[in-house]
């Protein structure tokens, strides 16, 4: 008889979904670090020109954003006893660790040009190892239900655990590592416990990505396998590959959105750390306190996101996800720049938190949406094609993702070089011109890609109903290869060992 594997089930354990979830947590410790804290620790702790650094974390982003795809279609096309994508999974963690650990520990004795060179590289090679388990665990996430809304129940997880670790890590880094001191104030400007924030964040990310790999191998007997007469991994089955993902409109849309959608996140996440620091005048105890804000609004999406998408359907999601982010990230900001909030403004801190409350409600619902709509994307593309793709999908997207990035990254350092942003600068010796300009980059122009995002969203043309036509058509089209599957011993016809019908 033709391999199959037993039938996914449509409603997934808290225990898979604990364990597939909290590698989101690893990943962002190790990705949110370096884009949040990276170009402010070469830039004002060591002195390096902010947009040579800009440049440097740019590069790093498009040359992993040009593996991700081969990584995925690698994965999709894997054959082994772990399945398709936990071989990946377990080869990755120490290798991530140890690169994470580089970057915050460049050599002693080098010329700026040098650090520059330096950062490009180990953050290049972090993004290449994280690749290994990034792409593969997202195809993991897609693949562990059939049902449309326990998939957005599955990327729920995602999401709440990347804010678990993108939050945590901030707020053990801020209260352990960088408490303010006489010497500095503000304590992200010393350069005495970078060594140990990396050390401590390295050991994390190993045991965490371990554990996630580790507590859903019992999953791997009821994912979709690698049918028998699939080709292995080639150059040619790559572009192949590529060509049918991109044959598919509602993805095309997808990444178009999301392309958008990251160069926002790139640039904001570059400026983020200048502005609460310099333009509003915060010190590391009170930024830690956005932790309460991030926790409201990724808690209620977990708690919400798949509600909605029943009620709304994800499309809508998708689309005012992304204009109320970026209304919300933007709003504080042009208050500012209107002079209607100022450093003295009372409970300034809390009024910062309640606009990020609905900023990170918004960019969680959205995540959720387009993560959970990829896997309807994959459904698409097996019935058209004959072949699952989540590993080529979410590859595709991330590499659209990680370009977009380099592009804001690059220009969060060109923003700084601009307007004139000092290298070791001082809070409150900034010049008020200097902050002005940051407050407007940060706020009004930031949120300009955010909203295009949100009108590509609107293109997307997937809903339940077409979903369900789907998934009939995909039990049809099984029940028939099974009813002439050949006998033990006989060659399998292609397209027989599509699994599995629910």
């Amino acid at each position: 008889m033709t391999t199959t594997a037993p039938a996914a089930a449509d409603r997934l354990s808290l225990k898979t979904k604990l364990a597939f979830g909290v590698g989101s947590a690893a990943e962002i410790i190790a990705l949110y670090a370096v884009s949040s804290f990276a170009l402010l620790f070469y830039n004002q702790v060591l002195g390096v020109q902010a947009h040579w650094i800009g440049l440097a974390i740019s590069a790093s982003l498009v040359f992993d954003g040009l593996t991700e795809p081969l990584i995925g279609s690698w994965s999709d096309r894997t054959r082994s006893k772990w399945g398709r994508r936990h071989p990946w999974m377990f080869a990755a963690p120490i290798p991530i660790a140890l690169s994470f650990f580089a970057i915050f520990n460049p050599p002693e004795g080098l010329e700026p040009m040098g650090l520059a060179v330096w950062c490009g590289v180990s953050v290049s090679l972090m993004r290449q190892v994280m690749t290994f388990f990034h792409t593969p665990h997202l195809a993991l996430g897609a693949e562990l239900s059939p049902n449309y809304l326990e998939r957005s129940k599955v990327m729920a997880y995602n999401s709440f655990f990347t804010w678990a670790g993108g939050s945590l890590m901030t707020w053990v880094a801020l209260t352990f590592f960088f408490p303010s001191t006489p010497e500095y104030p503000r304590g992200l400007l010393n350069p005495e416990p970078w060594t140990n924030f990396a050390l401590t964040m390295s050991l994390t990310i190993v045991a965490v990505l371990f554990a996630s790999a580790w507590f859903t191998r019992d999953r791997i007997p009821f994912l979709p396998p690698l049918p028998a007469d699939t080709k292995p991994f080639s150059l040619g089955a790559f572009f192949g590959d590529i060509w049918m993902a991109l044959r598919n409109v509602n993805y095309v849309w997808l990444l178009i959105g999301y392309f958008f959608l990251s160069m926002m996140l790139g640039l904001k996440e570059g400026l983020r750390l200048y502005t609460v620091t310099f333009y509003w005048g915060l010190t590391s105890e009170q930024i830690r306190w956005f932790i309460v804000g991030s926790f409201v609004g990724y808690a209620t999406a977990f708690a919400f996101a798949a509600r909605m998408h029943g009620r709304f359907d994800k499309k809508a999601t998708l689309v005012w996800g992304g204009v109320a982010y970026a209304v919300f990230t933007a709003a504080p900001l042009a208050l500012g720049l209107m002079g209607v909030l100022t450093r003295e403004t009372p409970n300034l801190i809390w009024i910062l938190i309640g606009f990020a409350t609905l900023g990170y409600g918004a960019i969680s619902v959205l995540q959720i949406g387009a993560m959970s709509a990829l896997a309807d994307v994959a459904d698409q593309n097996e019935l058209r094609f004959g072949v699952r793709q989540e590993g080529i999908l979410y590859s595709t997207r991330a590499l659209a993702a990680k370009i977009d990035q380099a592009v804001g990254s690059a220009l969060a350092g060109f923003v700084l070089l601009l307007i004139a942003f000092p290298e070791k600068a001082k809070p409150g010796a900034v010049n008020p011109g200097v902050l002005h300009n940051l407050a407007l980059w940060d706020g009004v122009i930031a949120a300009v890609p955010g909203l295009i995002a949100a009108l590509c969203y609107a293109r997307y043309r997937i809903n339940r109903e077409s979903y369900e036509a789907t998934r009939a058509a995909l039990a049809e089209k099984r029940a028939s290869a099974a009813s002439t599957a050949p006998v033990a011993g006989a060659a399998a016809p292609a397209g027989a060992a599509i699994h599995p019908a629910e």
